[in-house]
């Protein structure tokens, strides 16, 4: 878990603990004859798929060229930067992850827009239309996801990636950290507000991974909880179980997201995806169409059995 106030409350204190250890070193070096003055350069060459190794080569300099590694405090000073830089990257990849919805969000409602000028007068099949995806929906009992692949719900919002769920909470203006109340274990979440019923208590509807959770107040306003799942490759249909639950065939899997992924996880997402649309459409999967194609070669290899009998399961 990572508070971000206490995050920064820690790089302030390594701040001044470097001011200080730096003013100190100098101080050493101009009464020492022998003493290097002057910066000291790092160069060293990055390798992307061995990334340990130059981190490993930037602190061993670190600990030629400095007493950082020397310090007690130096492994949690590293922690504190650690997830500092982490943070930022959440939030920088949450922001671009908003851009993308607003400008997809423009760009549906302008589509709608040029669609019901030209339509106007045959607005009846779009309510029939609607009227009929409603009616399915409390046949099945399954909601329509939201824009973020999750659900509205009554006290919170939550939207999802194949990687992440991401959980929306509405909190009083002014809240501080110290107000909240949070838990997160492999199964299980609970968040709220001290002397107050919680908001969320119950199992999730799939495992995570609780030491890459982060939860941060937006604005004083809001709270924002960032859930890693331990199964990346499936939809949620709920965030808790026992919750009402989304039409999964209805989530709209995020393009731009395929080019990061390895090219196995992402073969196997394309696989999905494809499955996924073949069943809206009443149309045989991947695994259906490959069992057809093996009894094809297999009828046409041994003429004369007969097969009229035989099914595919």
């Amino acid at each position: 878990m990572a508070i971000i106030s206490d995050i920064q409350e820690e790089q302030q204190q390594s701040s001044a603990q470097a001011k200080s250890a730096s003013a100190s070193a100098s101080a050493s070096a101009s009464s020492s004859s022998g003493a290097r003055v002057g910066a000291t350069s790092f160069s060293t060459k990055f390798d992307r798929n061995n990334t340990s190794g130059f981190l490993e080569k930037a602190l061993e300099f670190l600990a030629q060229e400095s007493d950082f590694m020397r310090r007690p405090t130096a492994e949690r000073d590293l922690v504190a930067i650690f997830k500092a830089v982490r943070e930022k990257e959440r939030k920088k990849m949450e922001e671009e992850r908003k851009k993308r919805w607003a400008a997809e969000e423009e760009e549906k409602k302008k589509k709608e827009a040029e669609v019901k000028a030209k339509e106007e007068p045959k607005a009846e099949p779009k309510v029939v239309e609607e009227k009929k995806e409603k009616e399915v929906e409390e046949k099945s009992g399954k909601r329509v996801p939201n824009k973020g692949n999750g659900l509205d719900m009554e006290k919170y919002s939550w939207t999802q990636s194949l990687q992440e769920v991401n959980i929306i909470i509405p909190v009083p203006a002014g809240t501080k950290s110290r107000d909240i109340v949070y838990e997160a274990k492999k199964n299980r979440l609970k968040f709220g507000l001290k002397g107050q019923p919680l908001i969320i208590d119950g199992e999730l509807y799939q495992s995570i991974k609780p030491d890459d959770c982060l939860w941060s107040i937006e604005d004083q306003t809001a709270v924002s909880i960032l859930l890693t799942k331990h199964n990346q490759l499936e939809w949620w249909k709920a965030l808790l179980k026992g919750d009402p639950e989304i039409d999964t065939q209805k989530v709209e899997p995020e393009p731009s997201k395929l080019s990061d992924l390895d090219s196995e996880t992402r073969q196997t997402v394309e696989k999905m995806m494809f499955d996924q649309r073949q069943k809206q459409m009443g149309l045989p999967t991947s695994e259906e169409m490959q069992k057809q194609e093996i009894l094809k070669k297999f009828m046409s290899e041994h003429p004369e059995m007969d097969f009229s009998r035989a099914k595919i399961q």
